[in-house]
């Protein structure tokens, strides 16, 4: 499978980071915490990188900011909420197709009990705007 190894330490990490936490917290408690826990595990990453948007070779003013892209190649979409429901897989799969990438990560620290997360795969990217 593509980045199963990577995913599977993205992974060690999140959990980490949802046992010392637990639910409940501001995203962006999980968001820092998770970068300190990448950090830890020697896993490289960038926070809220600017994707820029493209409509028939015009730049657009809005960029999109996932949370985090781990290995240059996950995309990571983080939430706090007690529920994912389908409008967040749609915004991590607007990322993956703008960043051209296939492999996206849905982690939600909001649910009680557990870490909710999905695994994506985009399989057909060849149609979906410009690399720049």
């Amino acid at each position: 499978m593509m980045f199963e190894d990577e995913g599977y330490r993205l992974m060690g990490a999140a959990f980490e980071v949802y046992n010392q936490l637990g639910y409940g917290m501001a995203e962006e408690i999980y968001q820092q915490s998770l970068e300190i826990e990448l950090s830890l595990h020697g896993i490289p990453y960038q926070s809220k990188r600017e994707l820029k948007v493209f409509y028939k070779d015009h730049l657009l003013d809005t960029h999109y900011r996932p949370d985090l892209v781990v290995y240059d190649a996950i995309v990571v979409e983080l939430k706090a909420i007690s529920e994912l429901v389908a409008d967040h897989e749609a915004q991590l799969f607007n990322y993956m197709r703008v960043a051209r990438q296939q492999v996206g990560y849905l982690l939600n620290f909001g649910k009680k009990g557990e870490l909710q997360w999905k695994r994506f795969i985009l399989t057909d990217l060849h149609s979906e705007g410009k690399e720049h």
